[in-house]
């Protein structure tokens, strides 16, 4: 098992104490979620318009990176619809069963959220089809040649899902969400102001100076920016006086070794074995993984993303390549010569 790393976007699932503090900082309506505005206003519209109407919203799917608000704006959504909302997971639901127990649980108007959804077995999807388009549950009584089926209505819930990798999800589950939305990394000024409004919350004083370096090295990602603001705030208490001022802040990141643009060394130790051992040449996933000692997936889902965004990695059809802009981070020389590129 891969270590977990201080910068990873997702949850730390063994740190409960961790979860507890998430929770606590996660805002609870659209007034005090940062950021996503394009997002926000086009749930804002649905919203207003299923309330006139008495009606729930519109099942929701919500996809990108991990640490970007999903699961928070899955309660901002159940908050503004004044709805009751029940928390899963897609890897939870292992049999139609399991799904049918907890849809007819739901009362009118609930909110189901499906964390990792394309995790769901196709049996489970089979089962969760009808239910999100009709409101029905078809079960099965008896077996042999006895059994039969039974249709139950069901309350008209919505179903949020949320997943890393939409491209898993199968078109007709796809289909049945009318609202679909990316959520976008977020801006280093939105980073800013989450990490004094949650400073606030946590009754730690942070000078505006400070939050700016913390958002320059949270990765553009809301859940590393919070976990980066806890971890200085244990050096500030530790090591100072509890203000978490520049000099605070770059201490605590450098005993970290989160460099100026939130890179860790498992970041490091990506880029420069490609360097070493492939150069310029593009290299394959599986590859990559097999150089660094984590999954593929973890590659595809934790460090890939941003180092696209910041323009490290490049992908192409042969595979990764690692961008001029990353050799001059590592401190590699990248030159030319006799038409090949040259490392020194």
């Amino acid at each position: 098992m891969a270590i977990e790393r201080i910068i990873d976007a997702g949850v730390h699932t063994d740190d409960i104490a961790e979860q507890k503090i998430e929770v606590t900082l996660r805002p609870k309506t659209f007034k005090d979620y940062v950021g996503q505005d394009r997002l926000k206003s086009n749930l804002k519209l649905a919203i207003d318009a299923a309330k006139k109407r008495h009606e729930p919203i519109d099942h929701v799917l919500l996809f990108g990176p991990p640490g970007l608000g999903k699961t928070t704006m899955a309660t901002v959504i159940a908050n503004e619809m004044g709805a009751n909302i029940r928390v899963t997971a897609g890897s939870a639901i292992e049999r139609a069963g399991d799904l049918a127990s907890i849809l007819t649980n739901l009362s009118d108007g609930d909110v189901l959220f499906i964390d990792e959804i394309h995790r769901l077995g196709r049996s489970v999807e089979e089962v969760l089809y009808s239910a999100m388009e009709d409101f029905k549950l078809d079960i099965m009584i008896g077996k042999g040649p006895g059994a039969r089926s039974v249709r139950l209505d069901l309350p008209k819930f919505t179903v949020i899902g949320a997943t890393t990798r939409s491209g898993a999800l199968t078109a007709p589950l796809r289909d049945r969400f009318g609202i679909i939305h990316r959520l976008e990394f977020y801006s280093t000024d939105e980073i800013a102001r989450i990490i004094e409004r949650a400073s606030k919350i946590l009754a730690s004083k942070i000078k505006p100076e400070a939050a700016v370096i913390l958002s320059e090295r949270a990765r553009l990602t809301p859940r590393i920016a919070n976990r980066l603001l806890k971890r200085v705030r244990d050096y500030a208490d530790v090591n100072g006086d509890g203000i978490i001022d520049i000099p605070t802040t770059k201490a605590a990141l450098a005993l970290l070794e989160i460099d100026e643009l939130g890179l860790d060394p498992g970041d490091r130790n990506l880029l420069v074995s490609i360097i070493d051992n492939y150069g310029t040449n593009p290299v394959g996933l599986n590859t990559i993984a097999a150089l660094t000692g984590d999954e593929a997936t973890t590659i595809e889902d934790f460090y890939e993303p941003y180092l696209l965004q910041i323009g490290f990695i490049e992908r192409t059809p042969r595979g990764r390549r690692v961008t001029a802009k990353a050799y001059k981070h590592v401190g590699k020389k990248h030159e030319k010569a006799d038409g090949q590129q040259k490392l020194v």
